[in-house]
Formats: C-alpha cells, sequence, structure tokens
C-alpha cells in the first residue's frame, strides 16, 4: 500500500508513467493499474468457472449428499470417498480438486442462516449441563440445571449428582425462589424427563411430574424443535458460560449444598455486569423481567417423585432398581415412596417409617442397622453375619463394651450389647457414646447401667434454690420424720389394741 501511494504521488507531480516504472522498479503495466486502482483490487474472477467433466455427475453427487442426512454424521461421504466412488462406479475422469471445490461450495450454500430474536420480559429458558466437580473429596460427574431470562441475560444455576426428573423440578423450585417470581413461559428442550413422547402431529405428552410441577406454577411451556438447539441459544449459551467460568478449575467443596450456595452467590454477582451491547446491567434489567412475571404461589411444588411398593421378608423396599431398608416392625406391609434429588422417604399410612439418602448407583442395598436391631436381638445367633452390621462405624467405645459384655455373661452378654445399641432408638450416638465410657470408668458393665447413665445425662434436675436471694422469706427447718411420732395422735385404746 506505501508503494502504491508513492508512485501515485509522483505521477501526480509530473513524472511520466515511464520513470516511475524505472524509479519504482515495477513493469509500467503496473503503474497504470496503480493510476486506474486508489488500492490493490486483488484478484477478480471474471466468470464463473466452467467445470465441463463434472457436470454430468452433479446429480450422482447431490443425491450421495442428500442421502447422507439419514445416516451419522461420522458415516457421511467425504470429498475422498466421493471421488473414490465416481472413478469406480461411474468412471469419472477429472480430477480430485474440482469434486472438492464443488462439495465446500454447495455445504456453503446450505448452511442454515438465522432470524435475530427479541425476547419479551417475563419469558425464560431451561437446560441441563454437565461438568467435573469434587464433592466430599470425591471427583465426579455433576448435572447443574441453568435458568435464563433472555431479556436481562439474570440466570440461576444448580448442579445435582444426576439429571432426573426431580431434578429438573426441583432446579425450577429453587430458581423461583432465587428470583421471587415465576415465568409465564419457559422454553425447553425435548429431554425424556419433560416429555413422554412426540405425537405425530408434534404435539408432546409429558411426562407425569413435569405436567403436575407446570400445573402447579402455570407455567406455559414451550419446546425447540429436535435437535436444534438454536431454538434456545441463550440457555444454551449460558450452559457454556457456566462451564468456563464456574466450572474452571474444578469445583471442590465438602457438599452439594455448600457448592450450590456457592454457585447461587456466582450468579446473585453476574447481576452487576454489563453483556455486550446494553448500557444497563443484568439486575436492572431484571427489574422489568420480575415486572412481567407471576406471584409465588402460596406453596411450593414438592419435587418427588411418588410410588409404592411392598416391603420383603429381609424388610427392603425397592425403589427404581436399589434396596432401602425399613423397619422390621412393618415386614410385608404395603408403604408409599417418596423420591427426592437427596432423600428417600418410606411411609405406611400417615406415618413416616424410613429415611435414606438417594442413591444413583444401581442394585445397591441402603441399610439403617436401628432397623434390624429388634429382630437381632431375638435372631442373636445372626449378630455376627447380620448385614445390616457390617461396615456400621460406631465410637471404638462400643468395641470396648462389647467384649466386656461377652467375656462376662457370654451369649446373654451379646443379647445385652444389642439392647445397648437399641438405646440409639431413642438417645443421640454422642449421649449414648459418654454413658457407654462413663458405665466402663465405673465397672458397671451392663444393659440397666448404661440406660441409667444414658436418662441421667438427658435429664435436666431443677438447681436448689438459693434463699439468700429472697430476705424476705421465712427461715423454717424441716425435722427428719420417724414413724413413731405418729403414735402421738391415737387414743390410748386404739394404742392398746
Amino acid at each position: 500500500m506505501e508503494l502504491y501511494l508513492q508512485v501515485r504521488l509522483a505521477c501526480a507531480d509530473g513524472m511520466s508513467q515511464r520513470a516511475a516504472a524505472k524509479r519504482f522498479n515495477v513493469s509500467r503495466d503496473t503503474v497504470r493499474k496503480m493510476l486506474s486502482f486508489s488500492s490493490p483490487p486483488g484478484y477478480r474472477r471474471q466468470s464463473v468457472p466452467q467445470r465441463p467433466k463434472l457436470d454430468g455427475f452433479v446429480a450422482i453427487i447431490d443425491g450421495w449428499l442428500e442421502g447422507d442426512r439419514c445416516v451419522p454424521r461420522k458415516q457421511r461421504h467425504t470429498a475422498k470417498r466421493v471421488f473414490d466412488r465416481l472413478r469406480a462406479e461411474h468412471g469419472f475422469t477429472g480430477g480430485y480438486t474440482i469434486i472438492k471445490d464443488y462439495i465446500r461450495e454447495r455445504e456453503q450454500r446450505s448452511r442454515e442462516m438465522f432470524v435475530p430474536l427479541a425476547h419479551p420480559a417475563g419469558d425464560a429458558q431451561a437446560d441441563f449441563g454437565e461438568a467435573l466437580v469434587e464433592i466430599g473429596g470425591v471427583q465426579q460427574k455433576a448435572y447443574f440445571f441453568a435458568l435464563d431470562l433472555p431479556h436481562s441475560d439474570a440466570c440461576y444455576v444448580r448442579a445435582y449428582p444426576a439429571a432426573v426428573a426431580e431434578a429438573w423440578v426441583d432446579g425450577h423450585v429453587h430458581a423461583f425462589a432465587f428470583f421471587g417470581a415465576v415465568p409465564r413461559s419457559i422454553v425447553y428442550d425435548n429431554d425424556r424427563c419433560l416429555v413422554a413422547k412426540i405425537l405425530p402431529d408434534g404435539t408432546r405428552k409429558r411426562a407425569t411430574l413435569f405436567s403436575a410441577f407446570l400445573s402447579h406454577y402455570v407455567i406455559r411451556d414451550r419446546y425447540a424443535r429436535p435437535g436444534k438447539g438454536n431454538e434456545k441459544g441463550n440457555v444454551e449459551g449460558l450452559v457454556g458460560y457456566c462451564r468456563r467460568n464456574f466450572m474452571v478449575p474444578i469445583p471442590k467443596f465438602p457438599t452439594w449444598e455448600a457448592f450450590n450456595l456457592w454457585l447461587e452467590e456466582q450468579c446473585r454477582k453476574r447481576q452487576q455486569d454489563k453483556v455486550r451491547g446494553q448500557s444497563e446491567t443484568i439486575g436492572e434489567r431484571l427489574q422489568r423481567d420480575l415486572a412481567a412475571m407471576q406471584p409465588l404461589p402460596a406453596t411450593p411444588f414438592e419435587a418427588c417423585d411418588q410410588t409404592s411398593g411392598r416391603v420383603s421378608s429381609q424388610s427392603l423396599v425397592r425403589y427404581r432398581t436399589n434396596d432401602y431398608s425399613v423397619p422390621v416392625a412393618w415386614g410385608h406391609q404395603e408403604v408409599w415412596i417418596r423420591a427426592y434429588v437427596d432423600e428417600v422417604v418410606v411411609g405406611c399410612r400417615s406415618e413416616v417409617i424410613a429415611r435414606h439418602p438417594r442413591c444413583y448407583a444401581r442394585e445397591e442395598v441402603i441399610f439403617d442397622p436401628l432397623h434390624y436391631l429388634p429382630l437381632i436381638e431375638q435372631k442373636i445367633n445372626a449378630f455376627d453375619q447380620a448385614a445390616p452390621l457390617q461396615g456400621w462405624d460406631l465410637p471404638e467405645a462400643f468395641t470396648t463394651l462389647q467384649r466386656l459384655m461377652e467375656g462376662r455373661m457370654h451369649k446373654h452378654g451379646r443379647r445385652e450389647y444389642v439392647q445397648v445399641l437399641r438405646l440409639l432408638e431413642t438417645f443421640t450416638l454422642a449421649d449414648l457414646q459418654a454413658a457407654v465410657e462413663q458405665a466402663i470408668d465405673l465397672g458397671a458393665i451392663g444393659f440397666d447401667a448404661v440406660k441409667h447413665l444414658a436418662l441421667c445425662r438427658v435429664e435436666r434436675v431443677p438447681p436448689r434454690l438459693d434463699l439468700d436471694v429472697y430476705p424476705f422469706l421465712p427461715r423454717t427447718t424441716v425435722e427428719k420424720t420417724f414413724a413413731r411420732a405418729y403414735l402421738s395422735l391415737l387414743s390410748d385404746q386404739q394404742e392398746a389394741a
């Protein structure tokens, strides 16, 4: 460009084209072009390229490429494969380059174009993303729910160990509580947790739990076409943003709850940012979203899967593929099951009989040892091999007590030790541990002694009244009573009798 300027200035000052060519060491044709164009014109194709050797095969190539739309992306024709097939099957004599150029131009012409969208206030988009996290020292995959308000770009993110239907609904419930309002409509993809089936006319048959959730909050649901993530592009972008900004480096937290509290704080901090092309912060534009949204209902939706089952002969209830224990007193009875994202609750009629942390592995058995202690007390010979007691991590004092009881009372001592363990049905582990340690120190090795010491710890005896604080009260002396003193109340005849 600098040479262009020098040549044009020299010629403008009266230098001839021949002299300019000699001075700047370029040809006269180049000088002529420099005077014709103020900047280098670059290469310009004058006519559409002709491909006579390809024209007869265009229909064949188009047919193959159209057929590729119905097969997996990784099994579609490449330019090299098209070239090889044309030569082998149709006698093509042209070169590889014209095949490659034609396929590239065809793909450019067929790429989809999109219309910029304006998002009204009060609408939302929702999706799930994945990222690695470390919870409680264990690295695992987290599935994070993301709700985006496209009008303001405000967001809410919450992480779960699995992207199940209960997590979808629980994420919405927490998001609505976070914003203090409910969107008028939400755009989703066709996740199986939400959509049970897409009918031939394009309508969706919703999953039962999701349908109940929509009815509770009176939300209009809309769905993107399968494979068309651009139709909810805002939340797709939010998922990527969260993965790059919230999940790098790999988050490390002791519990899921601590992780989610941190994510909520990041969502609040983001409201102070300004998005490109906007003069207001996300938080300022969020106010218009909140004004257009619906108020929260009186009670939040209970995000749980409800089903029923029967207690087995081993006092287990199956939910999905896992078995959860219940107290043996409820054996062989019909029960109801409520599965939350973090807990499985089992009940019979109006009573809750068991609670367990939810297990997302497959074909696992989740025991609560307390559920089996009454049965083990009856069948004491099963104590050593009882599966519910295996891996039960109790303080060292309990092991010492068991050894002393069995050493002194043998089989009966083992049964009394189970009775001590059953005190956990009434007392906390800390109180019972203290009672066991005190019993060992006193040499009172027995169930009755441990129970008495535990009761003494939890019963609150009122303190002795200090009369010095109340000087106006009269002082009295209460003497010890003897039964003989009551004889003075009897008559002589009664005394003689």
